[in-house]
């Protein structure tokens, strides 16, 4: 975060060329934001800011926090994912007082964003956009700064899991049901698969997620 507060100024010169402080975040006003889809997370513990001679505050704060996010997983597991991140301010009305602003260009963010975070979990980090728009409650106007994150899920590990063994499972089915064996060969081969089949349904159940209004395909099939 960075603001300006034209009545933190000095001259360095009269200071020792001191030009900037740190300070804690309680010494000034800061900018009182939070983030809507946040379900919990832990606070920073890094609550100080730097002021500059010329007013300008600038405060650098780690969060983790847990967010919502609506699924879409119909094309499980080579979906993409959006989520949303909103910063908002409900204290202040964007009319008279108070106005968000990005700093950083989504190309930038998204550079730096694919620098920092993990490169070998489930998920691949694709793109950032920025929405900047003004929300209207009880007659006023807040400022908020959306961020929609995009997101591949690597479906590595469920086509060999998954998608390969009800294959195999299928092309038996076939070959068995069609092939020259006897009626009853053919019955407890049937059976072997309708109990393979049922192991791989609990597999897959308790592997999709379940935060979805339509149901992936792979699962419905």
């Amino acid at each position: 975060q960075e603001w300006q507060n034209p009545f933190a100024t000095w001259d360095p010169r009269d200071f020792c060329n001191i030009s900037e402080i740190v300070l804690p975040m309680d010494t000034y006003w800061s900018p009182p934001i939070f983030i809507l889809e946040r379900v919990n997370g832990q606070n920073p513990e890094l609550n100080y800011m730097v002021l500059m001679h010329n007013g300008t505050f600038n405060s650098t704060r780690p969060y983790q926090v847990t967010l919502t996010c609506s699924l879409v997983i119909f094309k499980f597991p080579f979906d993409t994912q959006m989520c949303n991140l909103s910063i908002a301010s409900f204290l202040y009305p964007v009319v008279t007082d108070f106005v968000m602003k990005t700093r950083r260009t989504p190309a930038e963010i998204v550079r730096d964003s694919k620098s920092l975070i993990l490169t070998d979990g489930e998920w691949k980090f694709t793109n950032v956009s920025i929405i900047e728009f003004t929300e209207m409650m009880d007659d006023k106007g807040f400022s908020v700064v959306t961020y929609v994150i995009s997101m591949d899920r690597r479906p590595t590990l469920y086509i060999l899991n998954l998608i390969l063994p009800t294959c195999a499972l299928y092309l038996l089915d076939m070959a068995v049901l069609f092939g020259p064996s006897s009626l009853e060969e053919k019955i407890n081969f049937q059976i072997a698969i309708i109990l393979g089949s049922s192991m791989l349904a609990v597999i897959l159940n308790n592997s999709l997620p379940t935060s979805s209004n339509k149901p992936p395909i792979i699962g419905t099939h």
